[in-house]
C-alpha cells in the first residue's frame, strides 16, 4: 500500500502524527492503540514491509483463545506511529484521542494474501494469532490460537 493513502488524509501543520516515510527494517514491532474517535475502537498494526499495516478492531482484542474479532484493514501507517500518542483535532481524519493499548514485538510464522500467523509478544496480548481475510478485501478476522 505504501504511504500515500496515509499522507494524504492527513494536514501535518495541524496534527502532531508523524508524516513518516517508508523505512526498510529488520524489526518487528507490534502495537495496539485504543482510538476514541467517533467511535471507540483498537488499531492493530504489525511492522511489515517497512510500514505499519493496520487493522482497525471495532471491540477490544482478544485476551483469549476463542475470541473472534472483527479487523477492518485500513491505510498503511509508517512505523513512528507505532509511539504515537496524542489527541487528533477535531474536524481532522481520526479526530479524537489515540493511546498505546499494549506494545512489544511479534514473530512472523506465516503470511500470505488471505493468512497471516505471528506469535505476539506484548505486555497484554501474548501467544500465538491469526489475521484471516474474508472474500472482502478489507475484513478480517483476528483471533488467538495458541
Amino acid at each position: 500500500m505504501g504511504l500515500e493513502e496515509y499522507q494524504r488524509k492527513r494536514n501535518f501543520e495541524e496534527t502532531s502524527e508523524p508524516k513518516g516515510e517508508v523505512k526498510p527494517s529488520d524489526g518487528k514491532i507490534y502495537v495496539i492503540q485504543k482510538h476514541q474517535a467517533r467511535r471507540l475502537h483498537y488499531d492493530l498494526r504489525l511492522e511489515m514491509d517497512g510500514v505499519l499495516k493496520s487493522w482497525a478492531v471495532p471491540k477490544t482484542p482478544p485476551l483469549e483463545k476463542g475470541v473472534k474479532r472483527l479487523a477492518v484493514q485500513v491505510e498503511d501507517h509508517p512505523i513512528d506511529y507505532a509511539n504515537f500518542e496524542g489527541v487528533i483535532p477535531e474536524g481532522h481524519y481520526g479526530a479524537g484521542t489515540v493511546e498505546i493499548w499494549d506494545k512489544g514485538t511479534y514473530t512472523l510464522k506465516k503470511r500470505d494474501e488471505n493468512k497471516i500467523v505471528f506469535e505476539i509478544h506484548g505486555q497484554k496480548l501474548k501467544g500465538e494469532y491469526c489475521l484471516l481475510r474474508f472474500k472482502d478485501d478489507k475484513n478480517w478476522l483476528f483471533f488467538k490460537t495458541k
